[in-house]
């Protein structure tokens, strides 16, 4: 019985973990942990780990930080300065776009696939915010939360079939014919950026996390413990990795050294995709994949949807206070920023490029580059005074955050020096 009662209570918490998933497991996963595998097979492993184990601490510190503080990760950057949570809203305005683009048009790119649409990228993105939109305003977290146990875990099980049932596919060519990645090539080390920017996610998304715990808290009536929510937000993190495995597993075993090329175009990438599981697990599977495709990815657009105007409602009320006391209802923040980024990001697509690789790259290579300031100021909020002592990092944490940033900047200077110095 005790059991069983410890069960159910773990079964209600869980929630901000697997949001944490469904927001990372998308494009990272879907695109370029498949293009890594269909590029260079398994050469990109070890960076794939490493970009994992590097960046723990700081998505780990988001739930440590609202279940100590019952606060967001945004109210601890006006804590530690009003500079830091000025740094994270010029961020977020800087990227937020570009991202809302990016799982768009991916997401439009398998609609249109699946269900045989002849509409432009740019309609079909606009259906697809607006019917977002329509989702947020009926349910808002609660159904965020509900879809995202039913999708991750179709989507865990069909890519675990599918990299077992691709084991048995023979290997194309001789491996020693295959060109592996190259760290002298301009073109290889674009997409390292690219790859390593959103592996396992942009760091942005420990500050959705910070939010989405809160929210839990307020629809189950109660705050867990500091070490069930760390659980959850365990599951979440490491799934993800071994989620992001299997795509690259599935593309280095289906796709490298056929000379087949993952395509730039949504729905031909999307029919690449599905042909992943179709060609290993068999015909039949068609239908579940391609349900669980789409909803991975429609439920990556939701998730971000909601989650950037629910962060700048924050920190738009933290910055100017006097603006949560004009009206009795303060949604009317969070709708405006959500108006604003769906009409920023048809902009984008509609007068930029309608290819799915452009944004994916441009929004991932972003993320690599202030992935260190974000680090940053979440160790910064996690070790200030005014954390609770008791929900502190400990030691050895604190120093693997700091081999993280370290890292992280390494990388960073190295990619700008490349970048913009050396011809």
């Amino acid at each position: 019985m005790l059991f069983q009662r410890k069960f159910k209570r773990f079964l209600k918490i869980l929630g901000p973990g697997l949001l944490y998933a469904g927001a990372a497991v998308g494009v990272s996963h879907l695109v370029q942990s498949t293009r890594a595998g269909a590029s260079y097979g398994f050469d990109l492993v070890w960076i794939l780990i490493l970009a994992n184990i590097l960046k723990y601490p700081f998505f780990e510190f988001a739930p440590r930080y609202a279940i100590a503080t019952r606060n967001s990760l945004i109210t601890g950057y006006k804590k530690i300065g009003k500079w830091a949570i000025i740094a994270f809203a010029i961020l977020t305005l800087v990227t937020m776009f570009i991202i809302q683009a990016a799982v768009t048009v991916v997401t439009a790119g398998i609609l249109n696939n699946v269900f045989g649409l002849n509409i432009s990228v740019l309609n079909l993105c606009s259906i697809i915010l607006f019917a977002s939109m329509l989702i947020l305003i009926i349910g808002r977290y609660a159904i965020l939360d509900k879809l995202m146990k039913f999708i991750i875990v179709i989507l865990a099980v069909s890519t675990i079939i599918a990299v077992f049932s691709a084991l048995n596919i023979p290997v194309k060519q001789p491996v020693e014919l295959l060109e592996g990645f190259d760290f002298t090539n301009k073109i290889d080390i674009l997409f390292l950026i690219a790859f390593v920017g959103w592996m396992p996610s942009p760091i942005d998304v420990s500050v959705w996390h910070s939010l989405w715990s809160i929210e839990k808290k307020k629809e189950i009536g109660f705050s867990p413990s500091l070490k069930e929510s760390l659980l959850d937000f365990k599951i979440g993190y490491i799934g993800t990795a071994f989620l992001a495995l299997g795509f690259l597993t599935l593309g280095a075993l289906v796709m490298y050294g056929t000379g087949e090329v993952l395509s730039p175009k949504g729905n031909v990438f999307a029919e690449q995709l599905i042909n992943l599981y179709t060609g290993s697990i068999g015909e039949w599977s068609y239908l579940i994949i391609a349900i669980a495709a789409l909803a991975t990815m429609f439920s990556t657009t939701l998730t971000c949807l909601d989650a950037n105007p629910r962060v700048l409602k924050t920190t738009t009320e933290l910055i100017f206070p006097k603006l949560k006391n004009t009206f009795r209802n303060n949604n009317w923040i969070f709708w405006i920023w959500i108006l604003f980024l769906v009409a920023g990001t048809l902009i984008l697509i509609g007068y930029l490029s309608s290819s799915m690789r452009f944004f994916v790259d441009l929004a991932t290579t972003l993320s690599f580059v202030t992935a260190p300031i974000l680090a940053f100021m979440n160790y910064k909020v996690v070790t200030d005074k005014h954390m609770p002592t008791e929900a502190k990092p400990k030691l050895w944490l604190k120093i693997y955050a700091w081999i993280g940033i370290i890292f992280l900047s390494m990388f960073t200077i190295i990619f700008i020096i490349w970048k913009f110095f050396i011809p």
